[in-house]
């Protein structure tokens, strides 16, 4: 059987977006740190923003949480200042999200958006602006 990534990274100027999609387990969060990383790379030492598209997204084993806890804390210690969720509300989702993924005061915050076009004009709002060209590949 030919293993299918559960999600999608790419950067566009200082934003990092990624869309993510299916249920998750250990492998699937280990693949997508190595992935998120690897990308994220270039803006390291500089602040940066995060969009990640979650409506496909169903949740995650419980095995996923450290890793991902792992990852949210690199990035911080690599200059993300803004991560923007993009997801129709969901207090499940929301819950594992909200374990995983802190404020920092002072040094990072997070929203969650109901529409991709709400998370690109809060980061716009920020400083970190994107070309349209991407908006239109997510919407």
């Amino acid at each position: 059987m030919k293993y299918s990534p559960k999600f999608k990274i790419w950067l566009d100027q200082k934003v990092l977006i990624a869309m993510v999609k299916g249920s998750w387990d250990q492998q699937d969060a280990e693949d997508y740190s190595r992935e998120f990383k690897a990308v994220a790379m270039p803006l390291c030492g500089n602040d940066w923003a995060n969009i990640t598209l979650l409506e496909s997204w169903q949740l995650g084993a419980p095995s996923i949480e450290p890793i991902i806890i792992s990852l949210v804390n690199w990035t911080i210690e690599h200059g993300l200042r803004y991560s923007a969720h993009v997801y129709q509300p969901s207090t499940i989702k929301e819950f594992q999200l909200d374990l995983m993924v802190k404020k920092v005061e002072g040094c990072f915050e997070k929203q969650q958006f109901m529409y991709p076009d709400q998370a690109f004009e809060w980061l716009a709002s920020k400083g970190f602006c994107t070309d349209n060209q991407q908006k239109l590949a997510i919407s």
